[in-house]
């Protein structure tokens, strides 16, 4: 056995999340089953973290194990020509140690979320950014998240569908800017709980529309109940930008 691990850049709009759902098409569902068609054999795709309904990728990392002779090309190439037409892409592919593991041997996880700061309706972004038409106060929510980074217990910020044994996570990065019409909130860690980055977007942009002030941020995380949580932001707008690990230098 042979494992390869792929990137994959993928529109998470039309599937139920990257993993595979009983009750829906799934990114994971297309990778395999593109996979069998070129290797006539069964395959499982695991990947660095997991993606709800509606959020996109710019580079999952993600492995699986081959018995048959091909070369990375060759493989990337094959998957890419029977992914389409889904908006799925193998955008990189490698061979790599046995006890490489896409979401266990992963040190660090990125994402950005991208919030349309703008009134008029979206046209070519729609379902890719959070549309907000009230202005938003980017430098103030860029404040407010400072008090988030570090190691906290994040309950606030956690699903109650999270199956994590514990909410305590250290987040290394939390920023936002602003370019033109877009506000973007960059997120790092080893690990998130599930929504912990939605959440933590939907009160900041709270703060930035003016109606959290920018304690508020703090005193929800410091109460550690999901009472507190002011709002979700949907998940179109979340992108998984990058996943770290130990060779990466």
């Amino acid at each position: 056995m042979t494992r390869f691990a792929l990137t994959l850049e993928f529109d998470g709009t039309p599937f139920f999340g990257l993993q595979r759902q009983k009750d829906g098409p799934s990114v994971q569902q297309s990778v395999e089953e593109a996979a069998f068609r070129v290797l006539g054999e069964e395959v499982r795709l695991h990947s660095a973290g997991r993606t709800d309904t509606g959020v996109h990728a710019l580079a999952m990392r993600s492995h699986i194990d081959i018995a048959k002779d091909i070369a990375p090309f060759r493989l990337m190439e094959a998957l890419n020509a029977h992914l389409r037409p889904e908006p799925i892409a193998v955008t990189r592919c490698e061979v790599v140690p046995d006890d490489w593991h896409a979401r266990f041997s992963c040190v660090g996880r990125s994402y950005v979320y991208r919030i349309a700061n703008r009134r008029a309706p979206l046209t070519l972004d729609k379902n890719r950014l959070w549309q907000v038409p009230q202005e938003l106060d980017h430098a103030a929510m860029h404040e407010a998240a400072q008090a988030l980074v570090g190691c906290h217990d994040f309950t606030t910020f956690r699903s109650v569908h999270c199956q994590a044994d514990s909410p305590v996570k250290t987040l290394d990065r939390l920023d936002v800017e602003r370019e033109g019409e877009e506000v973007r909130v960059h997120a790092a860690a080893r690990s998130f709980l599930h929504h912990q980055v939605r959440s933590m977007v939907g009160c900041l942009a709270l703060v930035g529309m003016g109606r959290w002030p920018i304690e508020r941020m703090a005193e929800a995380l410091a109460a550690r109940d999901r009472q507190e949580l002011g709002l979700n932001a949907p998940p179109h707008g979340l992108y998984f930008v990058a996943a770290s690990y130990p060779a990466d230098g």
